[in-house]
């Protein structure tokens, strides 16, 4: 990748990744700190004390299920980008991008280190990136649709209210198309790597594959925030459970966060609170729900220490 030199302005500003970070950080702090004057520090603490073992390992097999749902998804793809690589060696590399996310800001420097590690690997940094964003864009976009339909089918009641997180989104994707548009050179590259990648995706095999990857994938974030929820004593019917979690989660993948945490309590106290079933009770969930979300990629700090490890030469 061809590396661009900085602009002057508030445009080279803009693109700067420190101010995007400080960004990132400074609108999660202030939305913790909104529902922390709001609500108080007893949500929090509720969620934190609702943990038990049962609620941990379920937190760490289904994030083991959905982490090698994703890396099925990768291999896939990066093997139509020509950057293939084995499904052990996907997992390994998804758990450590995923411990990367919950620690450091925005949730996507994890997937740019995995970006960058597997184009070295293979020797083409270009189709490794390009697999890498267009794994997390099919995932992305399948997880808009599957919020999108749920909240048609089962979240008709809460549709005029929750549709609002749906909005944040699409409001963020129209946001980068004005970017796109804007910019003559932004705008030919990316003409330039949409084809690319609509010839990548030319397979029904694959579409497919990601579909049903992204959808177990969903599944079982849904699932963790359903072991939340009933931890922290909030028992909303399945139906109206189903359509919280997917907007919650809908909301916290926006890179508006730190390790996950900001938009994420936000919109659960928001989205708690339009259901009848209070704020304080979307906060907690939320809370154990993202301790468990910590919990469930440890074995990528594991992962992290591994790849990390000094290799002896051969003599």
């Amino acid at each position: 990748m061809t590396a661009v030199a900085p602009s002057g302005g508030i445009a080279g500003a803009i693109r700067s990744r420190g101010l995007r970070r400080v960004v990132q950080l400074v609108v999660a702090l202030a939305i913790l700190t909104a529902v922390v004057l709001r609500l108080g520090t007893g949500p929090f603490l509720h969620g934190v004390m609702s943990i038990d073992l049962a609620a941990l390992v379920a937190a760490l097999a289904l994030n083991a299920v959905a982490t090698g749902a994703a890396a099925w998804r990768w291999t896939v793809l990066a093997g139509r980008f020509g950057a293939g690589l084995r499904w052990t060696t996907a997992v390994a590399l998804y758990y450590r991008s995923q411990f990367v996310n919950s620690v450091l800001p925005g949730g996507v420097l994890g997937d740019v280190g995995r970006a960058i590690g597997h184009g070295r690997r293979v020797g083409d940094p270009a189709a490794a990136a390009r697999a890498v964003v267009v794994e997390r864009t099919a995932g992305q976009l399948v997880q808009l649709a599957l919020t999108t339909i749920v909240l048609a089918v089962v979240g008709i009641r809460y549709a005029a209210s929750l549709l609002q997180v749906v909005g944040v989104a699409a409001a963020a994707l129209a946001a980068a198309a004005v970017v796109v548009v804007c910019s003559s050179r932004v705008r030919a590259r990316v003409v330039r790597e949409l084809s690319i990648a609509g010839a990548a995706l030319a397979s029904p095999s694959v579409v497919v594959t990601a579909i049903v990857s992204s959808v177990i994938v969903v599944g079982c974030h849904v699932s963790v925030f359903a072991i939340a929820s009933a931890a922290v004593g909030a028992s909303p019917t399945p139906s109206t459970l189903l359509t919280l979690a997917v907007v919650i989660l809908m909301a916290s993948s926006l890179p508006l966060n730190v390790g996950g945490w900001g938009l994420r309590e936000g919109a659960a106290g928001w989205a708690f609170a339009a259901a009848g079933l209070g704020a304080s009770s979307g906060v907690a969930a939320s809370t154990l729900f993202g301790v468990l979300a910590i919990v469930g990629v440890v074995p990528g700090a594991v992962a992290t220490v591994l790849l990390h490890r000094p290799r002896k030469e051969a003599p």
